[in-house]
């Protein structure tokens, strides 16, 4: 469990995410409608006061928060509002333009379940090169070979090459793996619904056990639900800036409040 004096294993210190607007050009018609929109501005810009667009867009602007070890964290805002790019950064998959991530410790990224695999080798050779990414040692893998293969489920099939799974197979095997390598840190989006409901929740019991063993969690979801069950904290992303970081309760009600038009943030 976590306690005030707990160290710090994930620093966002002032972060910002900028990314670059492009034109969509999904026919010739398109095409035809953008070069003759270019010749229109290359003579607009005759015009001393021509100002081009800004063609840049912020899907995060000034982040700046600490998880100490132990905690819980969910995430939580409307569509759009920069949770997954958030995750994104604190994963690795991308960077920040400007400010600075530190994590400390090692760290499953349950966001894309597939990423990592060579879709020629067999699952169980897949599950050695997803454990040496992560930085476990082959011997070490040896010894959760077989409950990554049981609780995946996926009997015979984990000698077949994984280019003929079904993407649930391969999400399964994904999870699986990430979740017994044993990670400081397990960073999710959004309350996983792998398979079945039956895997859904056997899912949701693993991630409550590697929390309840004291590892730290930060989640991305919709579900105030989840927030509730799973997290001591809670962070409201709106338009790419925090609005409230606290205890979930006082989170959620701001931002039920704002959902139902009752106020904005």
């Amino acid at each position: 469990m976590q306690t005030p004096q707990a160290p710090v294993v994930i620093r966002v210190e002032h972060v910002y995410k900028r990314y670059y607007l492009s034109e969509y050009r999904p026919s010739l018609r398109h095409d035809l409608i953008n070069v003759l929109g270019r010749l229109r501005r290359a003579r607009a810009r005759a015009d001393v006061n021509y100002a081009p667009p800004d063609r840049t867009f912020y899907a995060l602007k000034d982040i700046h928060f600490n998880v100490r070890r132990g905690e819980s964290v969910g995430i939580i805002g409307r569509n759009g509002s920069g949770k997954t790019t958030l995750l994104r950064l604190l994963s690795g998959i991308t960077r920040p333009t400007e400010g600075k991530i530190e994590i400390e410790g090692r760290f499953a990224a349950l966001i894309a379940l597939s990423a990592g695999f060579n879709y020629e080798m067999t699952g169980r050779r897949n599950i050695y090169l997803n454990a040496a990414i992560q930085g476990v040692p082959p011997q070490q893998t040896r010894h959760l070979e077989d409950a990554i293969i049981d609780f995946a489920e996926l009997g015979a099939f984990i000698d077949q090459p994984v280019k003929v799974y079904s993407s649930g197979m391969i999400a399964r095997l994904g999870f699986s793996i990430a979740v017994h390598i044993l990670p400081d840190i397990v960073l999710l989006d959004e309350v996983l619904a792998v398979g079945d409901e039956a895997f859904a929740r056997k899912c949701n019991e693993r991630i409550m056990r590697l929390r309840d063993e004291g590892r730290t969690l930060v989640m991305v979801t919709h579900s105030a639900d989840a927030v509730e069950k799973l997290c001591s904290r809670a962070i409201w992303l709106h338009q790419g800036e925090i609005q409230i970081d606290g205890a979930p309760a006082d989170v959620l009600k701001a931002y039920h409040s704002f959902a139902a038009g009752a106020r904005t943030p």
